[in-house]
């Protein structure tokens, strides 16, 4: 038995038993990444009671829907996550996002959180590596020689690892630690003989000052680093940081890779497509608001421009339209002469991609007469949820699949370069005319959504509603709201859930939850979740 982070006794078998049910670990993802093999990807899930990791295999079925071949799962260590709990309420570019990387032996890195005193996950801790998944093979890999100076950091949250970057022709992962610096992991020898460093960045003198773990060095005077990435060309270190974009040679020198962005707050750097992309976002918060920019230097130029936003007649929009919006970048993917920038706006639930090709950022008809996020409007995702990542992955066939995670609604995933999405959620076997309940999660807290998962054999009209324990009605979801026959599920995934409140709008109080769904054939079925009480994220 173990303690969560709502100070409650969770078996972590009961756990295992969960994730083994289902294809993917929870439907709230947060990141997703290409697999190991053709046509696999790896998912980050995380729900409220533990985090788990699921690899999928896919392939593209009739009329271009992609379908699901097998699924592995394996949980993470209930007390430790790697998902920070501040990502939806910080407003710092950096922290909003979940960062990955293929590191070769290593496998997929994301980075590792553990408990603060108040049982939230903001302390970080190093990061996991992913190799298979056989019940054994998530790697929990903390720093070893973290500096002592980082004790005297007043947020912990300032050394979060915020990026990744992997260096394959010297075997070496890099990481960015904010205040704490670059972090270099070495496993040219092997990944069971790592050498782990720690640099801080005086961009004064332009140089990387390497520091022990006994150094009590005032990291105050140093300058935080953001993102990393290594160049696909060069093979050179690029580093984006709190003063500008920085180029770390092979000879140990650094040098300004941007005049242009000398002087900004460089809180992710992005590189790929053909021709070689390097995109760039800026970041600050300013009193009340977030001021950013995106930036792009595109093939052969000299030096980065402000990444233009056309409208649907290929005119330049004279607006910021992405300060005006206060979007920051979740992650960037690359395919051919086309970038699609996962993006997310501060204090909102706005989310989506833009399509950035050798002009800018290209816009599509939408209510104002242009508009340019991809999202649940452009049916991206079958319900209007929160996109936290997206990644480019090879399919059979030659096929350039896309993939994107979300916070609700599980994966989505394109086989034609974005134009067709299919919804990957929790999908267990389901009996036709009500015969079996599902509720995905089993396990909420009030302000989440537990999916009402059923079937029925033929057109009807369902009624859900919610008993406490003693079987009191405390919700009415729908009422004689038509739902058609399907072979795998009948559920409205835009209705059909339970938020934890009655019918007041009100927090349930914690406890087991019964949910009737009746149709109007005369089937009766019953499903049951349990809520935790108020959202204490």
């Amino acid at each position: 038995m173990v303690l969560n982070r709502f100070g409650m006794l969770v078996a972590s078998l009961a756990v295992s038993a969960l994730a083994a049910t289902e294809m993917l670990f929870s439907n709230s993802a947060f990141s997703v990444a290409p697999g190991p093999t053709e046509g696999s990807l790896w998912v980050l899930s995380r729900g409220d009671v533990a985090s788990g990791m699921t690899l999928l295999n896919l392939k593209e079925g009739n009329g271009g829907a992609v379908q699901v071949v097998s699924s592995k799962q394996e949980v993470l260590a209930t007390e430790k996550t790697a998902v920070q709990d501040g990502i939806f309420t910080d407003a710092l570019a950096e922290r909003r996002r979940t960062p990955a990387v293929i590191a070769g032996n290593l496998g997929l890195v994301l980075p590792r959180f553990g408990e603060d005193d108040e049982n939230r996950f903001r302390i970080p801790e190093g990061f996991f590596s992913v190799r298979r998944l056989d019940g054994r093979s998530i790697y929990d890999t903390p720093f070893e020689n973290l500096p002592e100076s980082v004790a005297d950091i007043d947020t912990a949250m300032d050394y979060a690892v915020s990026g990744f970057a992997y260096d394959s022709s010297k075997s070496v992962l890099w990481m960015a630690g904010g205040v704490s610096g670059l972090i270099s992991y070495d496993i040219s020898k092997g990944t069971n003989s790592p050498k782990e460093s720690f640099f801080v960045f005086d961009s004064g003198k332009k140089t990387l000052v390497p520091l022990k773990s006994s150094s009590s060095e005032d990291l105050k005077k140093y300058t935080a680093v953001f993102d990393v990435a290594v160049h696909p060309k060069t093979k050179e270190l690029w580093f984006a940081t709190a003063k500008g974009l920085w180029i770390y040679g092979d000879d140990g020198s650094v040098r300004s890779a941007s005049k242009l962005l000398d002087t900004m707050r460089v809180t992710g750097v992005w590189m790929g497509g053909d021709p070689l992309q390097v995109v760039v976002e800026t970041s600050a918060r300013v009193k009340e608001s977030v001021k950013g920019n995106l930036f792009r230097q595109y093939g052969a130029a000299k030096d980065f421009e402000k990444v233009d936003f056309l409208d649907t007649a290929k005119k330049v929009v004279k607006k910021n339209v992405y300060d005006n919006a206060d979007y920051t970048i979740n992650n960037v993917v690359f395919v051919g002469s086309e970038a699609f920038v996962c993006v997310r706006a501060v204090d909102a639930s706005v989310s989506g991609f833009l399509k950035l090709d050798s002009l800018g950022v290209r816009a599509y008809e939408g209510d104002d007469g242009s508009a340019w996020l991809y999202g649940f409007n452009m049916g991206v995702t079958d319900r209007d949820v929160i996109i936290t990542s997206m990644t480019e992955f090879s399919m059979p066939g030659g096929i350039a699949g896309l993939a994107i995670s979300t916070y609700g609604n599980g994966i989505s995933v394109s086989a034609d370069t974005g134009k067709t999405w299919t919804p990957i959620l929790n999908r267990a076997k389901l009996s036709d005319n009500l015969g079996s309940i599902r509720m995905v999660p089993s396990v909420i807290v009030a302000g989440s959504e537990s999916l009402v998962s059923y079937k029925v054999a033929k057109d009807a009209k369902i009624t859900i509603e919610v008993f406490s324990y003693d079987m009191k009605k405390v919700r009415r979801i729908v009422k004689s709201a038509p739902r058609s026959a399907d072979a795998s599920r009948s559920t409205n995934a835009k209705e059909d859930f339970w938020d934890g409140k009655d019918d007041q709008g009100r927090p349930c109080t914690m406890g087991v939850y019964y949910v009737r769904v009746k149709d109007n054939h005369g089937h009766v079925g019953w499903g049951k979740v349990m809520t935790l009480g108020g959202n204490k994220r």
